[in-house]
């Protein structure tokens, strides 16, 4: 039985570990090593992780299988009123295929929808598989976005977004 909770600020190091356990192999093929390591420090650092809930208020789930945690997911509101953006989802390789994301998704779009959201957007590297995910879960590619994010890296993103 899967459970979800909020998160607060003492579930940090617990998004830490997560972050550990789910990132390296989940883009481990899609960017080198040193900028794997550098975005982990610039988006998951214990200062970038308080900030993100405490000044951008980005809401955490956290998500479960039984006691074990094995997922997490973030959003927030956007500069357009109605649009909120998923910032993050992760799930533990072992779990995915099976509709375990989906279920962590859905339970970002009920809480989104009860705060009179009317779309949800995320930005997803262009060449990560999980673009098939959220095209099967109704988002559509919206547009291509290039963030530079320090360092001489660059995320080279599709904009989707799905109407609610």
């Amino acid at each position: 039985m899967y459970q979800i909770r909020t998160a607060t600020i003492s579930d940090i190091p617990l998004i830490q570990q997560l972050t550990d356990e789910i990132w390296r192999p989940t883009y481990k093929d899609l960017m080198a090593p040193e900028q794997l390591e550098y975005m982990i420090g610039m988006m998951y650092s214990t200062a970038s992780l308080t900030s993100q809930m405490e000044e951008k208020k980005h809401a955490f789930l956290l998500l479960y299988d039984e006691q074990r945690a094995i997922g997490f997911a973030s959003y927030s509101t956007t500069d357009e009123p109605g649009i909120y953006k998923l910032q993050k989802i992760y799930l533990h390789g072992d779990y995915q295929g099976k509709g375990v994301g989906k279920f962590l998704l859905e339970a970002v779009i009920e809480r989104v929808k009860a705060a009179n959201a009317t779309s949800l957007e995320l930005d997803v590297k262009r060449d990560n598989k999980a673009r098939f995910f959220y095209e099967k879960q109704g988002f559509t590619i919206l547009k291509e976005k290039d963030t530079y994010i320090g360092n001489d890296y660059w995320m080279r993103d599709y904009v989707m977004r799905k109407p609610l």
